[in-house]
């Protein structure tokens, strides 16, 4: 299967996005993230399959929208994929614990740390909010594309 890719500045940095051979959102990366995709030799190049992306992607960044509307394709186990909808449903301008988010999908306060590794797999950064996910004591625990984005991200947000 064939990737497609395009990179798109933000205020945290250049994003890498990559999409199947429909046009659904596969991922959004950033530099140096933790399990990141970088760019193969055999993915095309195609920014103009993007250009929704990357509309709805400025309008964030300059906080106009508070929701994507895009279509995405991600591949997880049962598990992770329960996590990642979870995730999807946490608003704009609020966070979440990871004990709320294994609540949510009918996990045991034990499965916390699984529920952690399901977000920190999370190939959708920004447009899947996984930095709206905080610690039980508030603390900005672990975010893949680093804890400096995550600030970014939830000051833009008006939450810090």
């Amino acid at each position: 299967m064939t990737t497609l890719w395009t990179r798109v500045d933000s205020p945290v940095g250049p994003l890498l996005l990559t999409a199947d051979p429909s046009g659904a959102l596969t991922s959004v990366s950033v530099p140096g993230q933790k399990n990141g995709r970088t760019v193969q030799d055999d993915w095309r190049h195609e920014p103009v399959l993007f250009r929704a992306a990357e509309e709805q992607l400025a309008a964030y960044f300059a906080g106009e929208l508070k929701e994507f509307q895009l279509e995405f394709s991600t591949a997880g186990s049962e598990f992770r994929e329960r996590v990642w909808a979870a995730i999807d449903t946490v608003p704009y301008g609020a966070t979440t614990t990871y004990g709320a988010i294994a609540a949510r999908i009918g996990a045991s306060r034990a499965a916390v740390r699984a529920v952690g590794g399901a977000i920190g797999a999370n190939p959708l950064l920004i447009v899947r909010p996984c930095h709206r996910v905080i610690g039980a004591d508030g603390a900005l625990t672990g975010y893949a594309g680093g804890l400096e984005r995550k600030v970014q991200l939830l000051t833009l947000e008006g939450i810090l």
